[in-house]
C-alpha cells in the first residue's frame, strides 16, 4: 500500500539547512498497524506530514495505492488527502456548532456526496466507533474519550486506503486513552483498517503490530511486535 524509498526532507533558516529526514525507506501493507515513535525532533512529524499528504519531501519516492505522490501539485495532494488518507489528531479538530453527525459528514460534503448517502455513511461510521447514543451531540456535551471517537469516525467515512493518528491520546487521561488505542486495535482487526500512529506514549507505541523508531531522521529500528 505505502512505499517509501530513499525519503530525505530538508529545511532552510537563513543560512542553515536542518535535515529533518534522511534516506527513509520502509513499506507499509494493507491492514498493519504501525506505531512510530522517536525522540522530539526525529522527524516524525516531518514524516507523517509527508505520508498524508500535507508536504512533500526534498528528494526520495513516496508511492501510495502504486501512486507516486511525493511529485503532485497542490491540488493533485488535495484529492489524495481527501480520498485516501483519514487524519486523527491529538486535538479533535471538531467543528463546535456542528453534532458529531455533521462533524462526520464533512469529508463526504467535500467529496460531494449526495445528503441521503452521507447521513448512511456517517451513521454507519459513528456506528463503528460506539457512538450511535451521541449523533446529535455537539463537542460541548461529549467528553474527551467521545470527541476523539467523533474524530476517528469522520476519518473513516471516506474509506480511506490508511488513517493517520498524530498523538490521538495526547490529551486523553490514561484509562480514556487505553480505550481509545483498544477502539484502534479493534478497528484493524476486525475491519481492516490500515493505522499509522506517531505516539510519545511507549503503551501505545507498543499496542501496535510494529514498531518504527526515528532518531535524527533515519530509522534506528523496525521491528515486529
Amino acid at each position: 500500500m505505502i512505499e517509501v524509498s530513499g525519503l530525505s526532507k530538508s529545511y532552510k533558516t537563513g543560512n542553515i539547512e536542518v535535515i529533518a529526514l534522511r534516506e527513509v525507506s520502509f513499506k507499509i501493507e494493507s491492514g498493519e498497524y504501525i506505531s512510530i515513535m522517536g525522540p522530539s525532533g526525529s522527524g516524525k512529524s516531518t514524516l507523517m506530514n509527508i505520508l498524508g499528504c500535507i508536504d512533500t519531501p526534498t528528494s526520495g519516492s513516496y508511492r501510495l495505492d502504486g501512486q507516486e505522490v511525493s511529485t503532485l501539485d497542490d491540488e493533485g495532494l488535495a484529492t489524495i488527502r481527501n480520498q485516501k488518507v483519514g487524519f486523527v489528531f491529538q486535538i479533535f479538530n471538531l467543528l463546535p456548532r456542528l453534532t458529531a453527525l455533521a462533524n462526520v459528514e464533512l469529508p463526504l460534503v467535500y467529496s460531494g456526496i449526495g445528503r441521503n448517502e452521507r447521513r448512511e455513511r456517517a451513521l454507519k461510521a459513528l456506528e463503528r466507533v460506539g457512538l450511535s447514543d451521541r449523533v446529535n451531540h455537539k463537542p460541548n456535551e461529549l467528553s474527551g474519550g467521545q470527541s476523539q471517537r467523533v474524530a476517528i469516525a469522520r476519518a473513516l467515512v471516506n474509506n480511506p486506503s490508511i488513517i493517520l493518528a498524530d498523538e490521538p491520546t495526547g490529551n486523553l487521561d490514561r484509562a480514556t486513552g487505553s480505550d481509545i488505542i483498544n477502539l484502534f486495535q479493534k478497528l484493524n482487526s476486525e475491519f481492516g483498517v490500515t493505522l499509522v500512529i506517531v505516539t510519545h506514549d511507549q503503551e501505545v507505541g507498543k499496542s501496535a503490530g510494529r514498531l518504527i523508531e526515528l532518531v535524527d531522521g533515519q530509522i534506528m529500528k523496525d521491528d515486529y511486535l
